[in-house]
């Protein structure tokens, strides 16, 4: 087995400008082309606290570390910050929630890593859009995660108290524009 400098190591993770890595990610970049090398080289990052485990192959920098818009996005993909995180992100939903909340085209889960729980909520897949990187994390635009939290709604699956929203901070026209392509919803007036 090769030997290999923790610091070239630790110097290639803070040049590559990545955050948030997956095993292959990391012996891509590390140029290990052996597994058991990788994980040994990976293990002793952890050990040293340079790398964080999320999850079963999955790391995060530990300093900087990455934001948890940046992790919710990595753990699960494809994905896209929306409902009511967005919605605080955006001004119109002065509560921070607990959880960070995404939606997927694939099945609803949930993952929870330390002490924050990252849901991510089904959406069809023809309802997969209306989002943008900001800062490289995808997350939805304020009407898209209004819209997303209103269909949900209307299949049982979340609950909207609106007269805690600051509809005022949407755009009108694009709210509009958008609800025409969601299925029947009951939409409030803006």
């Amino acid at each position: 087995m090769a030997l290999y400098n923790l610091g070239s190591v630790v110097d290639k993770l803070h040049t590559s400008g990545l955050k948030v890595f997956s095993f292959q990610d990391l012996s891509k970049l590390l140029e290990i082309t052996i597994p058991r090398s990788a994980r040994s080289v990976i293990n002793r990052l952890v050990e040293k606290g340079i790398l964080t485990r999320l999850e079963k192959n999955s790391y995060i920098l530990t300093n900087p570390a990455p934001t948890r818009f940046a992790i919710a996005n990595f753990l699960f993909t494809p994905s896209y910050i929306s409902l009511e995180t967005a919605l605080n992100y955006h001004g119109i939903l002065s509560q921070f929630p607990y959880e960070i909340t995404s939606v997927t085209p694939k099945k609803s889960t949930i993952k929870q890593v330390d002490s924050q729980a990252f849901s991510y909520a089904h959406l069809q897949p023809k309802l997969f859009w209306g989002y943008e990187k900001n800062d490289g994390q995808l997350i939805a635009l304020p009407e898209k995660a209004l819209l997303d939290q209103l269909y949900l709604t209307s299949k049982g699956l979340r609950v909207v108290h609106l007269d805690e929203y600051d509809l005022s901070r949407l755009d009108k026209s694009r709210f509009y524009a958008f609800a025409k392509l969601f299925p029947q919803l009951n939409l409030p007036k803006l």
